[in-house]
């Protein structure tokens, strides 16, 4: 058998504590799948103290995790610090500077920085890789990377963030607002004290723009992402979608458009017997299209210890292996500059909801401005009459039409003196 491969773990947080873990329980089939003994030799964390439940008495114990990274006995570093910037960001540049292999989980500095890692660890003769920065234990990036490369990949989009999810499956299944869900989510521990990174987009953002990069051979390109969350996402909203076959999921999207990529996450509107509108719950799903092989799909548990140590440890047993690939499929050399469609490019049919006041000639008002705009009704419902002068939800879905008119058509609408509130618009997607 080869000579043993030193692993540096730096962060022994929930996800280094499982890689650990794992490591440790399968280490006579780790090394048997790789020809090779795969040892962690050296830990860096905060607090040394700590009860991990681990016992790490045989590695050595590195302060700071920077010196860990340029240590010469250390053969790969595993970065589990998290964060976009300072000291992960520093580990990784060290290690790659000094030609060590790096296995990341850190969907942000992936995403913020992952071109001019991929240079780094191309000129240095180093792996970065990253399949645990995405959707956890779903192999999503091998997949895109290796089983899908000999298509061209035309649109990569998904449920990506298990919080919102989790929060929109359970509005649906018991009619209750997202502030009620998303206390019951962090009581759970789906989701943090502070949830905006989950609720707000961004760790889907994250996540998409590492995907885009990967299925369209472009720079990494995360500022011009068109992001928006859940926050405004209503019962009301989710009642009515049903009612009219649909179910709403916060999902990313990347496709080609004319020959940029789009890139955007929001909530959508998808018919209830497309597959990804049933995965509920915490689960993450991506879909890639390719051109010879069709609609791929790839559900599964997108965080936790388990699922996340299973994907680094994926990606060292392939260091082990040999195994060297681009970062980004493509030599770093060869990533195209990103060329991002406009958000008020993107073409689609809308859901609008208006509270409007019960009186003649409000409609005619919306129709007005829907008209003046080129956008096109597909199904309208009214619902009750609103006695005293109390608004009434009328609900509009309209046909395929540019971003930028229905902006257009909803600031005439929202000028209105009959509609009360600002007009609620959630996205429809015919996948």
């Amino acid at each position: 058998m080869s000579e043993t491969l030193r692993i540096g773990i730096a962060g022994l947080g929930t996800v280094g504590a499982g890689t650990l873990h794992l490591l440790n329980t399968h280490y006579e089939l780790i090394a048997q799948r790789c020809g090779r003994p795969v040892l962690v030799t050296a830990v860096s964390a905060r607090d040394r103290r700590k009860d991990r439940g681990l016992n790490l008495e045989a590695v050595r114990w590195f302060d700071d995790p920077v010196a860990l990274a340029g240590d010469p006995e250390i053969d790969v570093v595993i970065e589990l610090i998290g964060g976009a910037d300072g000291v992960a960001k520093e580990v990784a540049e060290t290690a790659l500077t000094g030609g060590k292999h790096v296995i990341t989980a850190n969907k942000a500095m992936i995403a913020h920085h992952g071109t001019d890692l991929a240079r780094r660890a191309e000129e240095s003769g180093a792996v970065l890789s990253y399949e645990a920065a995405v959707c956890g234990g779903i192999p999503v990036i091998k997949s895109l990377r290796e089983g899908l490369a000999a298509n061209a990949i035309s649109a990569v989009y998904g449920i990506m963030n298990g919080t919102s999810n989790f929060i929109l499956s359970q509005m649906r299944d018991t009619g209750r607002e997202f502030s009620e869900v998303l206390q019951e989510a962090q009581k759970l521990g789906y989701a943090e004290a502070d949830p905006s990174f989950d609720v707000d987009g961004y760790d889907a953002a994250h996540k998409l723009a590492i995907l885009a990069a990967l299925a369209f051979n472009a720079e990494v390109d995360y500022d011009s992402l068109h992001v928006e969350g859940i926050r405004e996402v209503t019962s009301v909203d989710i009642a009515f979608a049903e009612e009219l076959g649909y179910r709403i999921k916060l999902l990313g999207i990347a496709k080609r458009v004319d020959g940029k990529i789009s890139q955007r996450v929001h909530p959508v509107m998808v018919k209830r017997n497309v597959p990804i509108a049933n995965v509920e719950g915490v689960n993450n799903a991506v879909v890639a299209e390719g051109d010879f092989v069709g609609s791929i799909l790839s559900e599964g548990a997108g965080a936790g210890a388990g699922p996340t140590a299973s994907a680094v440890v994926a990606d060292l047993i392939d260091i082990a292996r040999g195994i060297r690939l681009p970062t980004f499929a493509v030599p770093a050399s060869a990533l195209e500059a990103a060329r991002t469609a406009p958000m008020a490019e993107h073409e689609g049919g809308y859901y609008l909801r208006l509270m409007c006041l019960d009186r003649p000639g409000v409609i005619a008002g919306v129709a007005a401005a829907l008209r003046d705009h080129d956008i096109s009704v597909e199904t309208l419902v009214q619902r009750g009459r609103g006695p005293g002068g109390e608004a009434v939800p009328v609900v509009i879905t309209t046909h395929e039409t540019l971003e930028s008119n229905m902006r257009g058509a909803l600031a005439q609408i929202e000028a209105l003196e009959a509609v009360l509130e600002p007009p609620r618009v959630i996205r429809i997607e015919t996948f």
